[in-house]
């Protein structure tokens, strides 16, 4: 899946009246971190930054493009007015391309498992896991294929295939799901 892209501005004027203003004419104020703890004030179009923001997960990375320079992020936190349905500001984080982040991914199930077909019990026991890895290289979820699992046996966290490049720091023993016997 190819990553999306935000076009950003670089922004000069700060302050709740600044802020007011470029909601006014349909932009989020946002800031850009990286890893050295540096920001830059942005500005990003509203319509454009919702399309993106409902479907992301938190470990999404998006294509920052700000004056023409492209870097690889994360949307890291948004102020959002429930009442107004609006954003009204955005966090991004661009780490170093070698820099490896440590996150939570959520782990999603396929199949029913041939277990329950025989009468078990399907049990979801975790649906997230730790794991280590470079922005580009991390994935956004994880769906592990869960057919093939019997009558008192279990998916473990050692079963699931991820890249070469993601190291898991789950214990790899955990059970993700369960089938039990009918009692």
């Amino acid at each position: 899946m190819s990553k999306q892209t935000l076009n950003a501005k670089i922004r000069t004027v700060s302050g709740k009246t600044a802020a007011k203003k470029l909601r006014q004419v349909g932009s989020i104020p946002a800031v850009m971190y990286n890893d050295k703890g540096e920001s830059t004030m942005l500005e990003v179009n509203e319509v454009e930054f919702n399309k993106i923001w409902r479907t992301v997960t938190p470990t999404t990375s998006i294509n920052l493009v700000v004056d023409g320079k492209e870097h690889l992020a994360l949307i890291k936190d948004t102020e959002y007015n429930i009442r107004t349905d609006k954003v009204l500001h955005a966090d991004f984080f661009v780490p170093a391309a070698d820099e490896k982040l440590v996150m939570n991914i959520k782990v999603h199930y396929s199949g029913t498992p041939a277990g329950v077909l025989k009468g078990g019990f399907k049990k979801e026991r975790n649906n997230q896991i730790k794991v280590k890895a470079a922005i580009a290289d991390l994935p956004e979820t994880i769906v592990a294929d869960i057919s093939k699992i019997n009558v008192s046996e279990a998916l473990r966290v050692k079963d699931l295939e991820l890249s070469k490049n993601v190291e898991v720091l789950t214990d790899k023993e955990l059970p993700l799901v369960t089938v039990s016997p009918a009692r």
